[in-house]
């Protein structure tokens, strides 16, 4: 056997164990905090809510970027998310609030939009800030979405 097939086959056997020990290193990891992770995401989830129902959207939305500001990076924003979330859905309206706020499959436009807001709240340097404007996209394309459904079961009627 050539010497570059067995080095070629050298390499191949420690990526396949590389990935290999990263998958079970993963299981590993989640198997030990899964409970703990899903018990902080249902209480950021509870917060959410208690915030929401004193609150109308745009609070929601303050509310979230300064907690995030207080803690930015990866698992913030996954919590913040979650919080805006709920909080929006038990928020009173903002006149005006999706009025300006692209569908998520815009591209271009939700990219520049998100952008904006980043700058808005003065995260444009963070590289996780835009995440934290996909609950408000998604917020406003289900209230069309509903809005659109009660519109057309009431003229059907």
């Amino acid at each position: 056997m050539p010497g570059w097939l067995k080095a070629l086959l050298a390499v191949a056997i420690v990526v396949v164990l590389l990935v290999v020990g990263v998958v079970v290193g993963g299981v590993v990891w989640w198997s030990r905090n899964k409970d703990k992770l899903m018990g902080r995401a249902k209480e950021v989830m509870t917060e959410g809510r208690e915030y929401g129902r004193n609150t109308d959207n745009q609070g929601c939305v303050d509310e979230s970027v300064a907690r995030y500001k207080k803690e930015p990076g990866f698992s913030s924003v996954i919590s913040t998310s979650l919080f805006t979330r709920t909080c929006l859905d038990a928020s009173r309206p903002t006149p005006g609030f999706c009025s300006d706020v692209p569908k998520s499959l815009e591209f271009m436009k939700s990219g520049e939009w998100r952008t904006a807001q980043c700058r808005r709240v003065a995260l444009s340097t963070d590289s996780y800030c835009k995440q934290l404007f996909q609950p408000v996209q998604e917020f406003c394309e289900k209230k069309a979405r509903t809005s659109r459904n009660d519109n057309g079961n009431s003229n059907s009627q």
